[in-house]
């Protein structure tokens, strides 16, 4: 398939999935996907469809993008493992792959199977030759893409030993306030923070604030009635614990240095200047997938953007496209 076809293609698939939430059947699809992954709510599915249909599915946004980067003169054979951790999470690595002209063979989480296997179908029904097919974990594949956590990582350095590989392991997101922010820049904060209820690389998960700032944010209750019941749990052993800390209904913070280890926490550090910032940031660059804030910070996007990811915002600071034309 020719590039302009295949970005036609992917447009098409933009404006079917823009009506998931409005239509009989897409309402059955969301409905199956909560059920199996009871994590994802409507609204998750809503949000992750509209990012994507908005922010890369454009077609204007893809042309001026895919113009940057060769079409595969010889089609390679690359194995997508994807991740499922919110919803649509692996979309990025398929429509990488095939606008850069190679065959995807597609393995969806169990987590996310629904949802992705609608959008195959969907791009299969709009092209039926499209170049994506199934995983089969026997099959030898010139290229590699797989995201998990740290322990998937591992098997995938294992598994994919001798193939050229893109491997993703676990990521952490933070915000840096500097205390003149607006109501509506810590209402986007809280999206940072709460959306996908804080499962993405993406999600906010260490605030920086100036020493001796009172951290003052909205109350937002939880939207996923699992993270109100861990959240439950965490307020009872705080408390027969006496540890210190700040609620704010749909999470807790605590004050410290680590990224915290526990869903529906946020760690709160306090800086002297923001030098102190950067520097921190730059021994942990490594570690980190998204900064959000409206100070001046090389790579930070604005506050409430951290979950809406372009067409540049590539996973681990990698150009997956320039990746898959070598």
């Amino acid at each position: 398939m020719t590039r302009e076809r295949l970005i036609d293609t992917f447009v098409r698939l933009g404006t079917e999935l823009r009506t998931i939430g409005t239509t009989t059947e897409g309402e059955a699809i969301i409905a199956r996907a909560v059920e199996d992954n009871a994590w994802f709510t409507r609204a998750d599915i809503l949000q992750a469809v509209d990012a994507i249909c908005s922010d890369m599915l454009d077609g204007e946004h893809l042309r001026a993008w895919v113009e940057h980067y060769p079409m595969a003169t010889a089609p390679q054979r690359v194995a997508v493992i994807m991740a499922g951790n919110i919803p649509l999470v692996g979309f990025f690595d398929l429509l990488c792959v095939v606008l850069s002209g190679h065959e995807c063979h597609l393995k969806p989480s169990s987590k996310d199977r629904v949802l992705m296997e609608h959008v195959m179908e969907r791009l299969k029904a709009i092209a039926p030759d499209i170049a994506i097919y199934a995983y089969d974990n026997t099959a030898h594949y010139d290229m590699a893409i797989a995201t998990g956590g740290d322990d998937a990582n591992h098997y995938f350095r294992e598994h994919f030993a001798t193939t050229r590989a893109l491997l993703r392991g676990s990521r952490h997101s933070i915000a840096i306030l500097d205390g003149t922010e607006s109501e509506d820049e810590l209402r986007g904060l809280i999206a940072d923070i709460t959306a996908y209820s804080g499962l993405g690389c993406r999600s906010v998960s260490k605030i920086f604030i100036p020493r001796d700032m009172a951290l003052r944010l909205p109350h937002t209750a939880p939207a996923n009635p699992k993270m109100t019941s861990g959240l439950r749990s965490i307020r009872a052993l705080y408390a027969m614990q006496g540890v210190a800390h700040d609620d704010f209904g749909a999470f807790i913070t605590e004050r410290g240095e680590a990224f915290p280890t526990r869903l529906g926490i946020v760690t709160v550090s306090e800086y002297d200047n923001l030098a102190d910032v950067e520097e921190w940031i730059a021994i942990h660059r490594d570690t980190l997938q998204c900064i959000t804030t409206h100070v001046d910070i090389e790579g930070a996007v604005p506050l409430g953007m951290a979950q809406r990811p372009t067409l540049t915002d590539y996973a681990d600071g990698i150009d997956t496209m320039l990746w898959l034309a070598r």
